[in-house]
């Protein structure tokens, strides 16, 4: 009889234990093996026939992934629609500019699967997914992605502030942001790499180009080169008025994913501040050049950093769920 309180306290042990345990431990590869074994080639399928039709898209996905996960989580919050009630993410300040062809993307992906497996997959496994797929398609690594995320329950723009990196961080506070997620600072050189594709708008680095420094119109960031700081002034000379214009992030391999963002850095050719800086700091210089001469090195540490901020912050059980739409909550929908 002196066992039974063991045996009691045991299981409320295990109990405990089980709820202490972390989301991550309930992602697999397998999840959707038996709900539904075709996910990845459906996705795939989508999002290969989107990038084909726009080329933009890869690029796209990959911020529009990245902007999840580093806020709240990999939980599809940045999917969320504004409502007259509440301002969602994806509208706050930092991620307007946010290219409308990643959305359109897991849209459809996520369309095609409620065709296939209703109320399965969900919009955060989908975004995921198509990421991967999608730097796959312009040529960069293969990384494994565990499912099983649910969606996120909440979505506001003031959540933004201050939990994304942006375009004149110094170094010293991106390597604040990213170890406040526990990113190395090698880590956080191997995440810019993706910068090797997508595109910028001139309103993010004019300080760069125009009047540097309280200098005159065409004084421009000295440690940037010349010749693409003059070519840059007369591709933007009329931003101000066209806030649309914009100039790829690599200028020389823009719609592959290589390691010539590194090269360009070590070349001035650097678009962003916060770029060009990742190549002048003796902190992050020598994964820079790291980087520069070895793409498979790269690609390596690229895979097993993309892992990582695929995990961040997922949400299980009853602090998600999966929603039958990407951009609406289930309890809003009709």
């Amino acid at each position: 009889m002196a066992s039974y309180p063991l045996v009691a306290s045991f299981a409320a042990l295990v109990a405990v234990l089980l709820l202490a345990a972390p989301a991550t431990a309930k992602l697999t590869t397998l999840y959707y093996q038996k709900t539904c074994p075709n996910v990845e080639k459906i996705v795939s399928d989508v999002v290969t026939t989107k990038q084909i039709s726009t080329p933009t898209t890869a690029a796209g996905a990959l911020r529009l992934f990245f902007h999840d996960c580093f806020v709240g989580g990999c939980d599809a919050s940045v999917l969320v629609s504004s409502n007259a009630f509440n301002r969602a993410e994806r509208d706050a300040d930092d991620n307007v500019s946010l290219p409308g062809d990643g959305f359109d993307a897991i849209v459809r992906a996520k369309t095609a699967l409620e065709l296939q497996c209703p109320g399965v997959v969900s919009c955060a496994d989908v975004l995921a997914l198509a990421t991967r797929e999608l730097v796959l398609m312009l040529g960069g690594p293969f990384y494994r992605v565990r499912l099983g995320r649910k969606d996120a329950l909440t979505s506001t723009a003031a959540s933004i502030t201050g939990n994304l990196p942006g375009p004149n961080m110094t170094v010293d506070q991106l390597i604040s942001l990213f170890a406040r997620r526990h990113f190395t600072v090698q880590e956080l050189v191997v995440l810019s790499g993706a910068h090797t594709v997508g595109f910028s708008h001139c309103s993010q680095f004019a300080s760069r180009i125009f009047g540097y420094n309280g200098g005159a119109r065409d004084a421009h960031d000295p440690a940037m080169s010349p010749q693409f700081a003059q070519a840059l002034q007369k591709a933007c000379a009329n931003y101000v008025n066209n806030p649309t214009i914009a100039a790829f992030n690599d200028v020389m391999t823009p719609g592959k994913f290589d390691n010539m963002y590194y090269q360009n850095l070590l070349r001035g050719l650097g678009l962003l501040a916060s770029d060009q800086a990742l190549a002048l700091d003796p902190r992050t210089r020598p994964f820079v050049q790291l980087y520069a001469a070895n793409q498979t090195a790269f690609f390596n540490d690229f895979s097993r950093a993309m892992e990582k901020v695929s995990v961040l912050g997922v949400k299980a059980g009853r602090k998600g769920e999966v929603r039958r739409r990407c951009d609406v909550f289930n309890n809003l929908t009709t």
